[in-house]
């Protein structure tokens, strides 16, 4: 790598991620500067010149959501009117991924937006890490590499999972089941299914309900996949009927923690021994509060060999194998 050809950039959304890549390339990151002005308006400052290098600024869709995006286009936009050789968006936590359809009348496609933002704002590249609904890469008139986690969540099972070799691996839905079977087929384990109902209780009011549709989880470890928590509800139904139906330990490995604050209050009493999640979203607090029950999984050497081989023009095929970095 030529280090004077490439500049790592961040926002303030995720700083300790960039700066873990950034050590793992060798690299330092580049000064820049984002605040807001007394109105609220976002400012930008770049400290060094970035003509003609190969950029690549790292931001992640969380806290504020919307001044995370803000801040990565006016940084894409400022690197463009310097003439950068080229930009790369490095999104570990895709913003507005879950309004990725028009699911009822008038609804708005919001993922669709944001990819007509980036490219918009300068973006020739983007790096992102488990998309929740992969169609999203269509949305891009440019490049778009979805890195898996899946690697790294096989690495974890093996490594912290107790008799994990008969473990069944479950989805809370079937839009995870192709993820979970992924996951079983490289663990060659079973593979299980939950299903999502609304019944009605004896007030007559409707609420959610979960079977177990497929896989037997008696007397078994049971590993639940899913691509993101966020108020924790699906983990909660899910985790109750594994442990009603006999499961021995119930793990739950998710690729982006969003856990809001009525998810932090649920999370404890669930029958879940640990809950995995990628440092995509930082976790600091979360850990916490949740202490040894949470368990973080670094994305960070996947997201820097993935802009290694980028910057010298190699695949990134590797990065889907099981290997470790």
């Amino acid at each position: 790598m030529r280090p004077d050809a490439i500049k790592i950039l961040t926002g303030n959304s995720h700083p300790d991620l960039a700066k873990a890549v950034a050590e793992r390339l060798g690299l330092n990151l580049s000064p820049c500067v984002v605040n807001k002005f007394s109105n609220q308006e976002i400012n930008v400052r770049i400290g060094e010149s970035v003509r003609e290098e190969d950029v690549f600024i790292i931001q992640s869709g969380c806290g504020d959501i919307n001044d995370s995006l803000m801040e990565l286009l006016i940084l894409a936009n400022a690197c463009k009117t310097a003439s950068a050789r080229r930009i790369t968006a490095v999104i570990p936590n895709y913003p507005y991924a879950r309004q990725d359809r028009k699911d009822k009348s008038r609804a708005p496609i919001t993922a669709k937006l944001i990819a007509n933002m980036l490219t918009t704002a300068g973006c020739d590249h983007v790096i992102t890490l488990d998309l929740h609904a992969s169609q999203i890469q269509g949305f891009f008139d440019i490049p778009v590499d979805n890195l898996y986690t899946e690697p790294i969540m096989i690495n974890y099972v093996k490594s912290s999972i107790p008799d994990w070799e008969d473990a069944v691996v479950f989805s809370p839905d079937a839009g995870g089941a192709k993820r979970a079977t992924a996951l079983a087929d490289r663990l060659n384990v079973n593979f299980g299914l939950i299903h999502r109902s609304r019944v009605r209780n004896g007030d007559n009011k409707e609420e959610d309900h979960m079977d177990v549709v497929v896989g037997n989880v008696e007397g078994k470890v049971a590993i639940l996949i899913d691509d993101m928590v966020v108020s924790a509800q699906t983990l909660k139904l899910a985790s109750t009927e594994l442990a009603k139906k006999g499961a021995t330990a119930v793990y739950a490995i998710v690729s982006h923690g969003l856990m809001s604050k009525s998810a932090m209050e649920i999370i404890p009493k669930l029958p879940i021994k640990k809950i995995a999640v990628t440092n995509t979203i930082p976790q600091v607090e979360n850990k916490q509060k949740l202490g040894e029950k949470l368990d973080v999984m670094d994305v960070s050497a996947t997201i820097g060999e993935a802009i290694r081989r980028q910057h010298n023009g190699e695949s990134i095929s590797l990065l889907f194998g099981d290997v470790k970095l």
